[in-house]
């Protein structure tokens, strides 16, 4: 009987180790896709776009045939019963999914899909450029039309948005973003509206003047090396929209300069910082398997809003890492740190552009993205219509109506890469960048003095410790709760934003 036993231990074992191979196997094909895009968007000369497709379609394909093969089918049933680890279990959960979700659309779909998006990009940029939605017009009637065929194979009866939404954020349903949505809306907006009423003069002029891109990156550099950066596993270029990707051994991080703007490439490249800081704390033993990897995007954008907001926005970061801008800028020499604090958290009453929003505002750009493309996929909104209705949009949740396309509804990259659906988690994990800090503050104690003195290791040993480590081993709600003891909320968010700005615009009633 014990022989039986063992025998079927081990076998249980072997299973399991050729399954992980296989899903290793998985992930290092996507990793491989990931830094032909970071290439494409960052070094990759004007004319390769022909030749990259074709390469992002392959590597998509490959993946998509490993992952639906009838081998990982036949692995995921035969672990279905066995008595796993937790962590083995959480592997096979999240194969489990993305192996369902995948199975049911066709793999002529998926190349297509990858194709499409990546010719979409030069289209996006150059239509940008030349400030002409109709040039990518065609294309995006074409995305869209793919991805709702892609939605209705994997579930014809379902929502078509919410779908799409659950590629994003798969553990937080589309009811539960939507609720935060309407309450961030309905909070936000008279608060911002009492703002625009308010006398109170802030120091928005702080950091006017022309700073030289080259002495912007050595500052960027500076900013990055002050939060603690691993510079052995990152770099940082510049690309049109900044981002970061990576894997924990190699995660990059991009940003923009504009020689008006010296605020804003500091506040971008935070950021980014806290997407590839996030991304840098996932254990390195986990990599090639879901462990290793990110527990989707709310949870990712929460960790750069944190450091973006939370940290890069307040008082005492001013007062540790002003002193380091005036070495590359001496013109900032009579600039305080309560100066810089206030101009960092200004609230536009003419801002147009989502990713230079401030920290309220912001979320009103997020909830027009989200209203067009949600009825866009489910079809309550024609391509053509779509410049006409942004700009609507605009004008009815922030008083301001774009010119131009490219300062409209062409001014973000998402679309041309099929994401439909994401542009919720920015909100989302604003949210829960709130919530985290306050659990984090609650058991460590306020860190204005740390930040004040330029350390930053005990907040991100908490983040370490809470979130990062923890890969996607439990579910987001799951995460959340273990993590700040509560469900996702909106109210730390308020309660900051509400203190914060009251103070700031001397407002009686908050």
């Amino acid at each position: 009987m014990a022989t039986d036993q063992a025998g079927s231990d081990a076998t249980e074992a072997d299973t399991y180790e050729q399954f992980e191979r296989r899903v290793q196997r998985i992930s290092n094909v996507g990793n491989a896709a990931g830094i032909l895009r970071w290439d494409q968007e960052v070094v990759m000369p004007d004319e390769g776009t022909p030749a990259r497709a074709q390469q992002l379609s392959t590597l998509s394909s490959l993946s998509h045939e490993l992952l639906t093969a009838d081998e990982t089918g036949q692995l995921l049933d035969d672990l279905e019963d066995d008595d796993l680890t937790d962590e083995q279990a959480a592997v096979v959960r999240e194969t489990r999914r993305q192996y369902d979700r995948e199975t049911s659309v066709p793999q002529e779909l998926v190349e297509e899909l990858s194709a499409t998006a990546s010719n979409a990009h030069p289209t996006w940029k150059q239509a940008r450029e030349e400030d002409d939605f109709e040039q990518f017009a065609p294309t995006l009637e074409k995305l869209v039309e793919l991805k709702r065929e892609y939605a209705a194979h994997i579930d014809p009866d379902a929502d078509p948005y919410a779908v799409l939404f659950a590629d994003y954020e798969p553990y937080i349903d589309l009811e539960t973003a939507e609720r935060v949505l309407e309450r961030l809306r309905e909070e936000l907006v008279p608060l911002i509206d009492a703002i625009q009423d308010s006398d109170a003069d802030l120091a928005t002029d702080a950091f006017a003047g022309e700073f030289d891109d080259d002495d912007q990156e050595a500052l960027a550099r500076d900013v990055l090396g002050s939060l603690g950066y691993d510079w052995d596993r990152g770099r940082l270029d510049t690309a049109p929209h900044p981002f970061s990707s990576g894997t924990q051994f190699d995660a990059r991080v991009t940003t923009r300069f504009d020689e008006e703007d010296l605020l804003g490439s500091i506040t971008s490249t935070i950021h980014e910082f806290g997407h590839a800081n996030y991304t840098l704390g996932l254990p390195d033993e986990g990599y090639g398997t879901p462990l290793g990897e990110a527990r989707d995007l709310s949870v990712h954008e929460s960790q750069s809003r944190l450091w973006e907001n939370h940290i890069g926005r307040s008082r005492p970061f001013w007062e540790h890492f002003l002193p380091v801008a005036r070495e590359r800028f001496p013109g900032l020499e009579d600039v305080s740190p309560d100066a810089a604090y206030e101009a960092a958290n200004q609230v536009y009453d003419d801002n147009l552009i989502r990713v230079e929003a401030d920290e309220l505002t912001y979320h009103l750009h997020i909830v027009i993205r989200f209203e067009i493309e949600r009825d866009l996929i489910r079809g309550d909104l024609e391509v053509s219509e779509v410049p006409q209705v942004w700009n609507d949009k605009y004008e009815e949740y922030l008083g301001v109506r774009p010119e131009t396309d490219a300062e409209g509804c062409l001014q973000d990259i998402h679309w041309s890469h099929g994401d439909f659906g994401y542009f919720p988690t920015y909100s989302l994990g604003s949210v829960l960048a709130a919530q985290l800090y306050a659990a984090a503050e609650d058991d460590r104690g306020p860190f204005d003095e740390e930040i004040r003195e330029g350390e930053f290791d005990d907040l991100n040993g908490w983040l370490r410790e809470h979130i990062h480590q923890h890969g996607k081993h439990f579910v987001t709600p799951d995460l959340i709760e273990r993590a700040t003891g509560e469900d996702l909320t909106a109210d730390h968010f308020l309660e900051y934003v509400t203190e914060k700005y009251g103070k700031l615009y001397a407002l009686e009633d908050y």
